[in-house]
């Protein structure tokens, strides 16, 4: 479990996890630093053994606001963090996955949105763009490995209850704009950590390259 600041919520899931009997640590690591994403990694190979799956979930926006206003700082950000982490992670992850390596294969999924959809427009087209390249990154990554034993996936939500609107400057934005999507309700968290774990596990092994809609049909 990484994580950059909230180091009490990572705590909160792996002690969920090790409740239910699994096994898991939480490492601080910034995606956006290409050290801490070593770092990470290493860390994960000390205390966890080998690797076998990986979820790009890291993703960040900002205050809501037109391609007018955007500046560099800002734009150089939302890419570190939610385009470049991605591939950086999936380049330590192959590293260990791939049977050339003496790894076991396994199975990546990153997570897009369903802002590629429409642009992020007037509010977030800095963020919507950076997801589109998280999809494009999917699609070459899956062919790139495939032979390798590695599955790449990635699950594309809509409209979630999570805390990144607050970040936007709007934290009922989910609640606004539930009218527009056809189930008439935000997503929850857990919905797509399902879909997730779908593709991660072996009830999914003709996916690869494939996009999940996990919208409510938007």
């Amino acid at each position: 479990m990484n994580y950059r600041v909230n180091e009490d919520a990572a705590s909160e899931v792996v002690a969920t996890i090790k409740k239910q009997g699994g096994t898991a640590i939480a490492v601080s690591a910034d995606v956006a630093v290409e050290e801490d994403i070593v770092r990470m990694f290493r860390e994960v190979d000390e205390k966890l053994g080998p690797i076998t799956a990986l979820v790009n979930n890291a993703g960040i926006l900002q205050k809501q606001c037109k391609v007018i206003d955007l500046d560099g700082p800002r734009l150089q950000r939302i890419l570190a963090v939610n385009a470049i982490g991605p591939m950086l992670c999936s380049r330590e992850a192959i590293k260990r996955m791939a049977r050339s390596s003496g790894g076991n294969g396994g199975a990546i999924v990153n997570i897009s949105s369903t802002a590629i959809k429409h642009g992020g427009a007037f509010e977030y087209a800095d963020y919507a763009a950076s997801k589109g390249a998280v999809e494009v990154f999917t699609l070459g990554l899956a062919r790139e490995v495939v032979s390798e034993g590695i599955r790449v996936n990635a699950v594309r939500p809509g409209s979630v209850h999570t805390d990144i609107h607050a970040d936007g400057g709007e934290s009922a934005r989910v609640d606004r704009i539930k009218d527009d999507i056809p189930l008439k309700r935000g997503g929850q968290p857990e919905e797509i950590a399902r879909a997730v774990l779908w593709l991660l596990s072996d009830a999914a092994s003709y996916c690869t390259g494939s996009i999940l809609d996990v919208s409510g049909g938007k």
